[in-house]
């Protein structure tokens, strides 16, 4: 397990043009970044694209990072979070669907039928979550993919531990009745 300050000495390399210390810190960290970003596109080849340009602006412009008191981390979900706007942005004015975003189904030793119902649950819950604000799927995912405390979360997102607290709190409620009323709509 590398220290925080060990990591410290390594960014600190990054900053100064080391190349290899920077190759550290994308092994470091591109597995979060991808998984952060998959689950906010949804479609792997999208999450690949988004994920290779984060690191890309983060190697070209890393002599503008300054430390304040947050994971390096925190500066590259915002530079993800800021990538996956510009995707959602550009996506509503050209709209595409992409063979690739139909689902497959994968046999695992369970009945079809049941991994179907799966599925469907699955993606209605992604569509829900596909429906609140940015900040509130970037809350989630943080959360649920990444597993980071609310301290952490806040240290990424720019607010207190308490705002996102309250935070989290609304959007569980707003996914809470949005799955109710879409339970009523299949009685």
């Amino acid at each position: 397990m590398v220290t925080e300050h060990e990591e410290d000495a390594v960014l600190q390399r990054a900053l100064q043009g080391d190349k290899e210390a920077f190759g550290w810190l994308y092994e470091r960290y591109v597995e979060r970044i991808y998984n952060y970003v998959y689950y906010r596109v949804g479609n792997p080849h999208d999450a690949e694209d988004i994920t290779a340009r984060v690191f890309y602006r983060a190697m070209h412009h890393i002599h503008h990072y300054t430390q304040r008191g947050v994971p390096f981390s925190a500066w590259l979900y915002r530079i993800a979070h800021n990538l996956i706007a510009n995707w959602h942005r550009d996506r509503a004015r050209h709209p595409e669907i992409s063979l690739s975003d139909v689902p497959t189904l994968h046999y695992k030793g369970t009945a079809p039928e049941a991994s179907i119902v799966q599925d469907q649950e699955k993606e209605a819950l992604f569509q829900i979550i596909r429906r609140l604000s940015p900040e509130r799927q970037h809350l989630l995912v943080l959360k649920f993919v990444e597993h980071l405390s609310n301290a952490e979360i806040g240290a990424i997102m720019g607010r207190s531990e308490g705002a996102i607290k309250s935070l989290y709190h609304r959007t569980l409620l707003a996914l809470r009745q949005e799955l109710e009323k879409i339970e009523k709509e299949s009685e």
